[in-house]
């Protein structure tokens, strides 16, 4: 069940209402409250930001000091962007350890039309760089009402 914030103007029956009044979004709410049930257990490791770096690019930046490209890994699969650290591999006897590999997984809810251009790992900073594709069939338009037969479209762009 999905918990809202204590002083959040959204209620759980705004949810119920919008699901009434739109067609094929039941998979994407499944997906997006399905991650969130996924993720109410993590731990907030690694720390990241997501940043909107212009109307249609945001970049996922993720803390990840200590591990190389080796030690990572990101996967796309139904959706869903998890990037996980590999299982440490231990290399010779400790005498001390206070600086630990954790073992983590930190996944994120893409919209469809969501796309992955690259990733890259400097200086402790993993950066993951998404654009968002709105296909022509999406963009805005004029619709003239007339004969269903001989619609005619016209862009507004």
């Amino acid at each position: 069940m999905l918990h809202l914030a204590r002083y959040s103007s959204i209620t759980p029956s705004d949810f119920e209402r919008a699901l009434g009044i739109t067609v094929g979004f039941d998979s994407m709410f499944d997906r997006l409250f399905g991650d969130i049930e996924r993720n109410g257990n993590a731990t907030g490791f690694p720390p990241y930001n997501i940043r909107k770096d212009e109307e249609d690019l945001y970049t996922i930046e993720m803390a990840v000091a200590g591990f190389s490209k080796e030690d990572l890994e990101a996967e796309l699969k139904d959706g869903v962007l998890t990037v996980r650290s590999k299982p440490d591999q231990e290399e010779g006897e400790y005498l001390h350890r206070g600086i630990a590999k954790r073992a983590f997984s930190r996944s994120f809810t893409l919209s469809d039309d969501v796309v992955i251009k690259g990733a890259d790992l400097v200086n402790g900073m993993l950066t993951i760089n998404l654009e968002r594709i709105v296909p022509e069939e999406k963009k805005a338009r004029m619709i003239e009402i007339g004969q269903s037969t001989k619609s005619k479209v016209k862009k507004l762009n």
